[in-house]
């Protein structure tokens, strides 16, 4: 049972990803009938840190409360990509696990979690800005860039910010029944569970490569996203065979034709979705998808939620109506 949780914090610390797990883990919320933690906040580098905000904390505990910690969260902080830490920390923190305690991360919280060798031959989740850093630096972890958080029990991880607020509901959920998930999530004004994943917050930009043979083709393909191609044109258009300009069309984009025109519809229908108060049919009419449904399906594979619901996230209710 989830009883007693510390959140242990490093100097350039991030307030808001910190108060997220204040919030959640750290109210008394008893008049309601939820449950009382045992919460404390405890530094790993002395009494007085910074904060990536230009505000100074003053913290009681020290790394000494992490070893009766049910639940330990490491929130967000400044270059946390690129710094060492303490060695002290690193070794709580395998010590927890192993007498059977789960960690968390708050967004770049995860380089800790990293650090310590905790994520080896795990899945974790990052802020999707982190996510090919985390990669490089941590061969032996496997990167979910496009999710709100993984559960590797006992270990999870979450994206940036308010996805923190999704894992910290989910571990609720998971340990003391959705009942008091639902009704901490009521008393904080935030869905229980969000739809979809952080895929529809990554900015995807068309690539700026410098392409040698295919620049011409890309560029006639994104202002003819409505037509229907097949690769024997896109070839002549080339002047290749089929069979050469696939493979070229390969080596210069790292994907095929099919799956880059998939791509930059679903990006332009993204960009239609939000700046735009057009149907969703019409949206797809637009896009070369043809109908609503077919939009709609290949939408969800990319972005991981409905084109409404995208819309709803992007432009509020009252304008997604």
């Amino acid at each position: 049972m989830l009883k007693n949780v510390a959140a242990v914090v490093l100097d350039g610390v991030n307030p808001f990803e910190l108060a997220v797990v204040c919030e959640v883990f750290g109210t008394d919320r008893s008049d309601d009938g939820l449950p009382v933690y045992d919460f404390a906040v405890a530094s790993a580098e002395g009494p007085v840190l910074s904060t990536r905000a230009g505000f100074s904390m003053q913290v009681e505990h020290g790394l000494e409360r992490l070893e009766e910690a049910d639940l330990i969260a490491v929130p967000a902080g400044a270059c946390f990509e690129s710094r060492t830490f303490p060695p002290e920390l690193l070794e709580s923190l395998r010590r927890a696990v192993d007498r059977g305690a789960q960690v968390l991360s708050v967004c770049s919280g995860v380089f800790v979690l990293a650090a310590a060798g905790l994520l080896d031959g795990r899945r974790c989740a990052v802020h999707w800005h982190h996510a090919d850093e985390l990669a490089r630096a941590y061969p032996g972890l496997t990167v979910e860039p496009d999710v709100l958080y993984v559960d590797e029990e006992p270990v999870i991880t979450s994206a940036g910010t308010a996805a923190g607020i999704d894992a910290c509901l989910h571990i609720v959920r998971k340990e003391q029944g959705p009942e008091v998930a639902n009704k901490i999530a009521r008393r904080m004004v935030v869905p229980p569970h969000r739809d979809g994943g952080q895929a529809q917050y990554i900015e995807r930009p068309l690539p700026k490569n410098s392409y040698d043979t295919v620049g011409e083709v890309l560029v006639w393909m994104d202002r003819h996203l409505d037509e229907d191609v097949t690769v024997e044109q896109l070839a002549e258009r080339a002047h290749m065979s089929p069979r050469t300009f696939a493979r070229r069309f390969q080596q210069e984009t790292g994907t095929t034709p099919y799956r880059w025109i998939l791509r930059q519809r679903v990006l332009q229908a993204q960009r239609l979705l939000e700046a735009t108060d057009e149907t969703v049919d019409s949206i797809a009419g637009r896009t070369g998808f043809g109908n609503a449904a077919a939009l709609r399906h290949q939408f969800v594979q990319a972005i991981g939620t409905t084109p409404h619901a995208y819309r709803r996230t992007f432009r509020g209710p009252e304008e997604a109506a």
